[in-house]
């Protein structure tokens, strides 16, 4: 770079080009008061933005220890870390849901520390799932097509009291790496995973409407219903997974609701759950539907009380 002299530059030409490019600075200067010297200063500099000082290899360290420094205080704060526990890796990511009646990815951050693998939520402050990294037992990267025919892997974590558990990550094959790493030594048995579940046959399939939770409120949803011997089972078409996984042991009751539905005028199904919840459905043949529901659940006939009131038809 050769010295020039523009009296047309600007602040904003200036600080494009020390941010990228750089400046380097031979400053030789002496402060005198009625011509006689008081103060000398002698300075070389280099003035840069910080990609272009990392591309030199300039301030490599300070950089690596500052952003090591930021990532521990982070963490310490959000995850109320331990004595002595560090922060081994830290990336957007989030964990499937499979418990009670909702199945969903819950976005948020994948900590991994020398003691833990978690993921949390920031807004609002919530750990959507943690464990001890000495209750893992396995790990293994599993493929897993998104709405979009887009393929993306998936870490499918295996715990020592039997149960697996399903993450997202931006950098799946690093976290599978460092977990790996983390867990190296530990005894692992010989069937870490859960067998592949065999699709049960259905004994109903076809098109039904859902009351689905939402946080404005419940919206009726319209998808493909799918009931087995042991599983009723909801999914839209436009969602990579199932809304409703409802266990047919759970069934307490089922009753048909004197209701408008999608379906028409008494076309509305409840089924209740140990849990205490109510399920909504609606169908175009709404009594066959509640008929296999309670053949399919621990509910075989007639319930007494409210919850069987017969269908009045309109009008």
């Amino acid at each position: 770079m050769r010295p020039t002299r523009d009296p047309r530059v600007t602040l904003d030409d200036l600080l494009e080009v020390v941010l990228n490019k750089g400046a380097v600075l031979h400053l030789d200067l002496i402060v005198a008061v009625a011509d006689i010297p008081l103060i000398g200063v002698s300075l070389r500099a280099a003035v840069a933005g910080m990609e272009t000082m990392l591309e030199y290899g300039m301030m490599r360290h300070w950089d690596e220890d500052t952003r090591a420094w930021a990532e521990r205080s982070v963490a310490r704060r959000a995850l109320d870390l331990g004595e002595d526990e560090n922060v081994v890796c830290r990336m957007t990511g989030g964990h499937l849901l499979t418990e009670g009646l909702y199945h969903g990815w819950r976005p948020g951050t994948v900590y991994l520390t020398d003691r833990r693998l978690v993921v949390l939520r920031d807004e609002p402050r919530e750990i959507l799932w943690e464990t001890g990294l000495d209750a893992v037992t396995a790990v293994r990267l599993e493929p897993e097509r998104t709405v979009g025919g887009e393929e993306r892997l998936r870490l499918d974590v295996a715990l020592a009291d039997g149960g697996q558990e399903r993450l997202s990550a931006r950098q799946p094959g690093e976290l599978h790496a460092l977990l790996t790493e983390a867990c190296a030594g530990r005894p692992v048995p010989a069937a870490p995973f859960a067998p592949p579940v065999e699709e049960e046959p259905p004994l109903v399939e076809e098109h039904v409407w859902y009351h689905e939770p939402r946080r404005g409120g419940p919206l009726w949803r319209g998808g493909q219903g799918r009931l087995t011997a042991g599983r009723l089972i909801w999914k839209s078409p436009v969602d990579s997974r199932p809304a409703l996984v409802l266990s047919t042991a759970d069934i307490t009751a089922v009753r048909r609701v004197p209701a408008y539905g999608p379906a028409g005028e008494g076309s509305v199904i409840a089924v209740h759950t140990t849990a205490g919840d109510e399920v909504r459905l609606a169908a175009d043949d709404p009594a066959a539907w509640t008929e296999r529901l309670r053949a399919a659940g621990p509910v075989t006939g007639p319930v007494a009380g409210s919850m069987t009131e017969p269908v009045t038809a309109a009008g």
